[in-house]
Order: C-alpha cells, then structure tokens, then sequence
C-alpha cells in the first residue's frame, strides 16, 4: 500500500521535556523505528509531521535575538520543517540501512487568506505556561493565548490547505519509491496573490487535516496518525475511560471533540475515510498494527451490513 503516517508532536517531544536537540534525536529514534517496520514490511511511505513545541520555540528564539524584528510564520515554519526533516531522514536512513532513498521536501502549502480561522486562532504552538506567566507574555508580545488542558500556550490561526504547488514534485518522488517527508509542521503557509504569485502568510496548518488532503491528493491507500495515545476514548481523562476500536464518520462527528485536543485527528481521519481511504489513529509504536487493524480507532465511512 501506498502508506502516509503523520508523526505528532510526540515523536519529537514529550511534554515537559526539555527542548534540547538530543531530546529531539532520541525521540525521533524511536519514531524511526517504528516508521521502518512499515517499510520493511513492503509498503510506500510518505511521512509528514507537527512542528508546534519547535515553532513556538525558535519564534522566542528570533524574538530574543532581535526583539524589534517579526519573524513570520512562514518563515519559521520552513525553518522547523528543514530540522525535523534532516533528523527523521537521518534516522530513519540510519535504521534502513540506507538502503532506501530518503527526501526531505520543503512542502508550500496555499491557504486561503478569507478563512475564518484567521479571526479564532486554535492552533498551539510553543511551549507550555501556567495562566499568569502566559497573560503576561501575551500582553507583552501581542500574542493571542488558549488554554490547553492544565496549562496556558500561544495560539495562531490554523487554516485549511487547499492546494500543494509541489503536488507533482511529492508524486514523482513517490513514483521512483523514494520514502518522502513532506508537508512538514502542516505545510508552509502560504497564499497566492492577484498575480497568481504564492506569497507566506502568517499561520500554522494543522498537520493532520493538511496529511489528509496530501493523503487525497497521492491517492494514498492508508493513512495513520500517530500519537502518544493508544486509540481515540470514550470519557477521555476519566475513570470510565474506554479505547474505541472502530468509529464511522457520523459516530466521530457526533463525539465534538475540542479543537485543541483530538479533534483535529477526528476531523482529518474522517475527512479521508469519506474517500474511501484506510483511516486510523493510534499510538507510534503500534504504527505497522494500525495498518493491520489490531491496534488503535479506525475510523469507517459506514458500517457495513
């Protein structure tokens, strides 16, 4: 099968660890591992990945290095998807054997620069505060702030993708079995103008609706979004907690998860499974147990009779 994985924020950071490089390494050590068990077993792989802690971070970096100079989004976003990038091709290289041709491709992404999103930014990016120290830097940098479970982060818009300009660069590179990672932190935000020239805009896509449209857009087979979370829950973070195994498109629209949590993976398996793709989310480490149906929630257009 033609496979896209999408890596969350967790292949590269746990909460509350420290965003040191060799962090970032470790972890995608681990991730690597469990991308190559997809490979070894005789599927195409496409991987894309988040870029929120990493983001957030060099934008505090840039700030604190010129704080009179705005660093765009876009801009970052290019920089954050170039590092990840370089350490999941390395990695997972390293645990082929090199014996696969590995690219990394800066993926422009169009947005469209009327999207609601723009007037309620949802999208966390940076690291985590408690409410006084976030308040504080938010009236200080102009930042817009949510809360995000016990702690307070930055939010920025998260609009929809609606066209990848490096659509045919993804395919050919596809063609020619070249694992590629693409589509990185969601895309590079981008719009065109009246000139039809792209031009970046100041947002973070979400990652996992912008792995669907790619999903769409290769006419990938399967797509799995790996988390740090074993399936999708029924009374998530109580004691009546229970993993679902299977949820059709009605089911999962019907569960209104928040945005800052496991909605979007919702929306994005649901958006591709309405394809009539193999649609699932779960845990890294169980990624080749996805795509076999025995781990994580798979989410179905229709139950069949």
């Amino acid at each position: 099968m033609l496979v896209v994985a999408a890596l969350g924020g967790n292949a590269l950071l746990q909460r509350g660890e420290p965003q040191t490089a060799q962090v970032q390494r470790d972890n995608v050590k681990v991730a690597a591992r469990a991308l190559a068990e997809i490979v070894k077993a005789g599927h195409q792989l496409v991987i894309t990945h988040g870029n929120g802690p990493q983001v957030g971070q060099l934008a505090l970096q840039c700030a604190a290095f010129s704080p009179n100079e705005h660093h765009p989004m876009d801009v970052l976003g290019s920089q954050t998807a170039g590092m990840i990038g370089y350490l999941v091709e390395q990695e997972l290289g390293n645990v082929l054997k090199n014996e696969l041709p590995i690219a990394t491709l800066l993926t422009q992404v169009v947005v469209d620069q009327n999207d609601p999103a723009f007037q309620t930014p949802t999208k966390f990016i940076g690291p985590v505060y408690n409410k006084e120290e976030a308040h504080e830097k938010a009236e200080k940098a102009g930042w817009q702030i949510a809360q995000d479970g016990d702690k307070w982060r930055r939010v920025v818009a998260s609009p929809k993708p609606t066209e990848i300009p490096d659509l045919q660069v993804i395919k050919s590179l596809v063609d020619q079995k070249v694992v590629v990672i693409c589509n990185g932190g969601g895309g590079i935000p981008v719009v065109r103008d009246t000139n039809n020239n792209l031009q970046g805009i100041e947002a973070v896509i979400d990652k996992d609706l912008s792995t669907a449209f790619l999903a769409k857009q290769l006419g990938a087979d399967a797509m799995v979004l790996l988390t740090d979370v074993e399936a999708v829950y029924h009374g998530f973070g109580t004691p009546q907690a229970k993993p679902l195994h299977t949820l059709t498109v009605a089911e999962s629209n019907a569960m209104n998860l928040p945005a800052g949590s496991m909605g979007p993976k919702i929306n994005a398996a649901c958006n591709f499974a309405e394809s009539g793709g193999f649609s699932a989310i779960g845990r890294l480490s169980d990624a080749l147990a996805l795509l076999a149906g025995t781990a994580g929630t798979h989410i179905i257009k229709e139950h069949t009779a």
